[in-house]
């Protein structure tokens, strides 16, 4: 290869990961025109072709593959160099970090406590994105995710980051215009509010959804956030996390020492990134911040704990 040139590794990864050059480009934040012609350029150098095109997308041809698993190297080797030779003596964290997380944890847990992580590493930047299944760490569309399910595949670095409670809540004005709830069986003469059964993006959900899909449903939503808020409305129950519970205004929990649901949540990277020190540093936060608040995410207070 007469000119070396790690950005066209760079892009070709990226193309190769989504399988789409329109993708990629969105992803590399730069035109799908531009992306094609570094293909097209890194095809020429190496001499043979990488993709097969069409109407689906990018598939990786044999050479592609191969090329794919020498340039994943290299990228986890320069992650690695950029990051030692970013820190210094002064060990001062600098760079991006794009982080998924569920729509309910990232926002009402993640996000105030990141504030506090930003400010503690003024050189790094954040993103944060909601993870349903619009995002795929395989991709690297994120360099670390806080997901409900432990990927069944070996390819990622992943701990477990602790477990949260969901309960049943409702209003205190929907509870007083309808009968009395003592028991779980008494459930059944209720108003429920629940996932889209189709639409559900991970087997903890299906665990839950299954605890309710046999009760008369009144209002669907992917969004634990929108039942929520529908809840808040008066518009009947849902079962949604403590932690969310808690901050959303006038809403009361049903049966608390009767119905025990438990979820879990998992830090996952992949190795190259999970090796980076900016990450290492937020995975190290993370986990300090749940154990901080085991009882607040189980449901066991209500008020959240901050690191000093």
């Amino acid at each position: 290869m007469s000119n070396f040139d790690w950005d066209d590794f760079r892009i070709f990864l990226a193309a190769a990961r989504t399988q789409s050059g329109l993708e990629a480009s969105h992803l590399l934040k730069m035109s799908q025109s531009t992306v094609s012609r570094r293909i097209g350029k890194l095809e020429k150098d190496v001499g043979s072709k990488l993709f097969d095109r069409s109407a689906q997308g990018l598939r990786l041809t044999t050479a592609g593959h191969h090329l794919f698993e020498h340039a994943e190297k290299l990228e986890s080797t320069l992650s690695v160099i950029e990051s030692q030779v970013s820190q210094g003596d002064r060990m001062e964290l600098s760079g991006e970090i794009r982080i998924g997380a569920t729509e309910a944890f990232g926002t009402f847990f993640l996000m105030p406590h990141l504030s506090h992580f930003c400010q503690r590493h003024q050189a790094v930047s954040m993103d944060v994105l909601p993870l349903p299944r619009s995002l795929n760490i395989s991709k690297r569309e994120v360099d670390t995710s806080i997901a409900l399910d432990r990927p069944r595949t070996n390819s990622f670095v992943t701990r477990k980051l602790g477990e949260y409670r969901l309960l049943p809540y409702a209003t205190p004005e929907y509870l007083e215009r309808h009968p009395p709830i003592r028991r779980v069986e008494d459930f059944q003469d209720h108003r429920w509010i629940d996932f889209v059964d189709d639409l559900l993006f991970s087997p903890q959900q299906f665990h839950l959804h299954k605890w309710s899909s046999s009760l008369p449903r009144c209002l669907r939503s992917t969004s634990v956030v929108a039942q929520a808020q529908a809840v808040k409305a008066g518009l009947g129950i849902a079962i949604i996390p403590c932690f969310l519970g808690s901050v959303t205004d006038n809403l009361v929990p049903i049966l608390p020492d009767k119905v025990d649901i438990t979820r879990s949540l998992w830090l996952v990277a992949p190795p190259e990134r999970r090796e980076l020190a900016r990450i290492r540093a937020l995975w190290d936060y993370v986990r300090d911040i749940a154990e901080l608040n085991a009882d607040y995410l189980d449901g066991k207070t209500t008020e959240m704990s901050w690191l000093k």
